[in-house]
């Protein structure tokens, strides 16, 4: 058989899962890493498309390369794989990712790398590329291999401040090291990371793998602040009088709220701070679990409500139910995750919509009081509207409430200041390069898109560096 056709007789295979039994008592991943057998068999499956060379053109294809945000270069470092060459597929996975074992755990591979792989539309199934780079990247680590974070490079003598270290931080602060540019990162938090860290749970991406990346930022020169929040105008004064440049990377930081009756009681929870709650648990910092044997209702259809109903099972909720407005194939989160929360005893509550939380005399939540949905006619957009039930009022009775509806950005004391022009949802604007209204400040992430995804945060932050050097003079 042509060795372009061998997805026709390899079947998909994707990371081997924990039984759900096991995994609800523990906040350890859910999936198992590639094996190398199954990364080099799985690796065989890739045809190797010409992505470069019809990189531009105008095309009905997708390809891998083209359906990432930072458009990794994905065809090279799976040959390398196939070869054997592991130094090789490290250094291409690396070149342009700026933390790709982490990307490979948390990007939602499906719609993006995976399905814009040419092989995703026939019935054999894309290439595992997410898996296959996660186990490439720890098999380069266990040879004593590190990423470039300019370590032989000589100093260039400009400072950048990064304010945030979430993705779009974190990758702002690689390619400036890169170039042998000094860096103080400031981070609000007790530890690093962002919304990697606090935001997503440990049962999705251990937290070991994201502090490994700050250790290897900070053995290269890097400077990280914790628990220094930046507030006031003063901070950025002093900030624009100390460094060249300044890159805003401070993400989405509200949760939204569900707009109901009662939405202040006690026992109504935004998902970050059961997320984070979560996981200073997991750190060992306490041992409390403030949903053990509550009967737990979250809010939301997307993967930080699947976050939320996960979290809560291995926090020894007594039952836990996901309320959601659409059915279950207008869901905005991952297929996978609906799936492994059905697994692990979730109940689902579709066309369901929040009204009023009922509350006792103190004012903590005995319940939920909904109404029932229908789809109706499509809307411009071709989505099709929602609709109330009429009379159609029942109640779902709880102690907890989770509000897992998104996040919105925050305008900071220190914006107008700082002559920051900022959108119509308090977004920051910035242009191509990621630079702000202000020539020496520079933003990306959730800041500047909203809450959005790890890759594209590190898309604006690999932006932000490369334009950054260019205005410095320096060259990669």
């Amino acid at each position: 058989m042509n060795k372009k056709k061998q997805y026709l007789k390899i079947k998909k295979e994707t990371p081997r899962k924990r039984e759900a039994e096991q995994r609800v008592v523990d906040f350890y991943p859910t999936y198992h890493l590639f094996s190398k057998e199954e990364a080099d068999t799985q690796s065989l499956r890739c045809i190797k498309c010409p992505v470069d060379l019809l990189k531009g053109l105008e095309s009905e294809f997708s390809f891998c390369r083209t359906g990432c945000p930072l458009e990794n270069k994905i065809p090279i470092w799976i040959e390398k794989v196939k070869e054997g060459d592991i130094k090789g597929a490290f250094e291409a996975s690396n070149e342009i990712s700026p933390f790709p074992e982490i990307l490979g755990m948390v990007c939602p591979h499906d719609v993006l790398c995976q399905g814009g792989c040419t092989i995703a539309k026939t019935e054999s199934g894309s290439v595992s590329i997410g898996a296959i780079e996660v186990y490439l990247n720890e098999q380069a680590f266990k040879m004593g291999l590190k990423p470039d974070y300019g370590q032989n490079r000589q100093k260039s003598g400009k400072r950048v401040a990064v304010i945030g270290s979430g993705p779009a931080g974190m990758s702002c602060a690689t390619f400036l090291l890169r170039g042998g540019v000094e860096v103080d990162m400031f981070e609000k938090s007790d530890r690093p990371g962002g919304l990697l860290t606090y935001g997503i749970p440990n049962f999705k991406i251990k937290k070991d793998v994201i502090l490994r990346r700050f250790n290897w930022m900070q053995e290269a020169g890097m400077n990280l602040h914790l628990n220094s929040d930046i507030q006031s105008s003063e901070q950025l004064k002093r900030m624009l009088d100390d460094y060249d440049a300044i890159f805003v990377g401070i993400g989405a930081p509200s949760s939204r709220g569900a707009r109901m009756k009662n939405e202040d009681a006690h026992g109504v929870y935004h998902v970050m701070d059961i997320l984070k709650h979560a996981q200073k648990r997991v750190f060992e910092d306490f041992y409390e679990s403030i949903l053990e044997n509550k009967h737990v209702v979250v809010i939301g259809g997307g993967d930080s409500a699947m976050d939320a109903v996960r979290t809560s099972v291995r926090m020894k909720a007594k039952s836990v139910r996901c309320a959601y407005r659409r059915d279950e194939a207008n869901m905005p989160g991952s297929v996978k995750e609906v799936i492994n929360a059905k697994e692990e005893g979730v109940i689902f509550e579709f066309y369901t919509a929040p009204k009023e939380v009922i509350i006792d005399k103190g004012r903590h939540v005995k319940g939920l009081l909904c109404q029932r949905t229908q789809l109706g006619k499509p809307d411009e957009s071709g989505r099709r509207k929602l609709e109330v039930i009429e009379n159609s009022e029942f109640t779902l009775e709880c102690d907890v409430i989770i509000l897992a509806l998104g996040f919105d950005n925050v305008e900071f004391p220190w914006y107008d200041d700082a002559q920051i022009n900022t959108g119509k949802w308090g977004d920051i604007i910035v242009d191509d390069e990621k630079r702000t209204s202000n020539a020496r400040i520079y933003a990306g992430g959730d800041a500047v898109r909203g809450a959005d995804l790890a890759v594209t945060a590190a898309a604006d932050g690999r932006k932000a560096a490369l334009a950054m050097l260019k205005k410095f003079n320096i060259n990669l």
